[in-house]
């Protein structure tokens, strides 16, 4: 019994933002896969066991966040509510708010209206039928806080860096990181698309690890009666405290 108590204390758990008899959302933290993937293959730690072992039932994702991405996660807690939040997402009905710190500084304002191909899991299989061509995307974005640090951490003498809120239009794979690249701001911690020696510098001098993307509001119909719901999480841990290091107040929800 003692052992059964120990397991239990130490089970992992996430915050539950909301919570019915048909959905749940949750606030991922960065670094977790949402499921199973080939691409990680050796990890055993996903948000879908997770929420499944917290809460006691099955879980259907609604929809996606990058491994590195923390923030609000949909669930429905039956395949045909699954459904219907997929077609919201599909008909572009559903508004998501993400906050990213970026190197440089960006215009006040502007969108990144972009095409970008379609990027496929290595496993993935891809019939005679798929298109191979760049599908359209669209993502709007507005400067919240900037700021020039006295380092010399790339080839200029000082180093600029920008906060910035992200609305995306569509919902094209790692199409903030990539779209935040092609206009040569990438984010701060991406691996991928990002600057190594920049994310190194906020590793070694704000103590961050993680790639600085969060989804912080969510907005879409309740499936049941269609009523708006807008559901937000403020970033923490990491995020928040690099913010409070660069001297930007974390933004009002």
């Amino acid at each position: 019994m003692a052992e059964d108590d120990n397991n239990s204390a130490i089970r992992e758990e996430l915050p539950i933002l909301y919570r019915d008899e048909y959905i749940v959302v949750v606030d991922k933290p960065s670094g977790l896969l949402v499921h199973r993937s080939e691409v990680d293959r050796h990890e055993t730690r996903f948000a879908i066991q997770i929420l499944r072992d917290q809460i006691g039932q099955w879980v259907w994702p609604a929809h996606r966040l990058d491994r590195g991405t923390s923030g609000i996660l949909l669930f429905a807690l039956s395949q045909e509510i699954a459904g219907q939040l997929g077609r919201q997402f599909e008909a572009g009905s559903v508004s998501k708010r993400y906050l990213a710190v970026v190197r440089g500084i960006p215009p006040t304002a502007g969108s990144i209206d972009h095409p970008l191909t379609r990027q496929r899991e290595r496993h993935e299989f891809v019939g005679e039928q798929s298109s191979h061509e760049a599908q359209s995307a669209l993502t709007h974005y507005r400067r919240l806080a900037e700021i020039e640090l006295p380092f010399a951490v790339d080839r200029y003498p000082s180093s600029r860096y920008a906060l910035l809120e992200l609305d995306p239009q569509t919902g094209r794979k790692h199409q903030l990181r990539r779209h935040l690249k092609h206009i040569a701001h990438p984010i701060i911690g991406d691996a991928t698309h990002g600057k190594g020696i920049h994310n190194r510098f906020f590793a070694e001098h704000f103590g961050c690890q993680r790639m600085l993307l969060a989804c912080t509001q969510l907005d879409f119909d309740h499936p049941m009666d269609a009523r708006r719901m807008q559901i937000n999480a403020p970033v923490s841990g990491e995020f928040a405290a690099t913010l409070a290091q660069l001297g930007w107040a974390t933004p009002d929800q």
